[in-house]
């Protein structure tokens, strides 16, 4: 009888065991810390937002109007360099137009007196030195809409490598401080995990274009830096 005990003894004296050891764990001196490391670079690509809009009193007379328009623009970006993979159709919409009744018409009901179509195209440039001109020849081609504009880089990798390196650093530049303060001495690092990078670059607001732009203006832009942040979380143990 006395061997029948002992599976059940074993199996109990082995769950106690992880038990312990998580509550050791728990208990364990620790200081946690928050690192930011941040690294910057100079765009080389830019991201346009470009649209044609047209209206006329039948669909498809603004569809012919409008593909017209951005068949035009489409042709004069290839021949500005850009390849067929950095052009996309972003947004195509076909919106009836309403007269509504009021009081200086003599309207029962909303009538449709005609019909807007919008195509949006966004677009690639990857030879910054060709932005302005680019937005400059699209507007003549009847480009009425749009122009928003986003730097970035087509391979951060390098930037983002840099920013973990000083998040670290960071890091465990905190962590000796708060060790030196409090007395202990800093232990082995038990936990490291990144926890946020940086978003990416958001387009530049109020750059809209207008249709009634000189056809010799020049579009100023100033690409700037973009600023690349990784967040670290590290965990050291305290040496008793």
């Amino acid at each position: 009888m006395t061997r029948s005990f002992l599976p059940i003894a074993l199996a109990a004296s082995m769950a106690v065991v992880p038990q312990a050891f998580a509550q050791e764990q728990i208990l364990q001196p620790k200081i946690t810390v928050t690192g930011e490391g941040e690294a910057r670079l100079s765009p080389d690509m830019a991201i346009v937002t470009l649209a044609v809009t047209r209206e006329a009193e039948t669909a498809r007379a603004a569809m012919d109007d409008n593909s017209s328009a951005m068949a035009a623009v489409i042709a004069a970006l290839k021949e500005e360099g850009i390849e067929a993979r950095d052009l996309q159709t972003s947004g195509l919409s076909i919106q009836p137009q309403y007269v509504y009744p009021n009081e200086r018409n003599e309207e029962r009901e909303p009538r449709i007196v005609g019909y807007q179509v919008s195509n949006q195209l966004t677009v690639r440039i990857r030879d910054m030195d060709k932005v302005g001109a680019i937005l400059d020849r699209s507007v003549s081609l009847g480009v009425n809409q749009g122009g928003h504009i986003a730097f970035t880089n087509d391979d951060p990798t390098e930037a983002l490598t840099e920013a973990r390196k000083r998040a670290v650093e960071d890091a465990m530049t905190k962590a000796r401080t708060l060790a030196d303060a409090a007395g202990v001495n800093l232990g082995k690092l038990i936990e490291l995990s990144e926890s946020a990078a940086t978003p990416p670059p958001m387009p530049m607001a109020g750059k809209m274009m207008r249709a009634e732009m000189a056809a010799d203006a020049a579009v100023p832009i100033e690409a700037g830096e973009n600023s690349y942040t990784i967040e670290v979380n590290v965990t050291f143990s305290i040496e008793q």
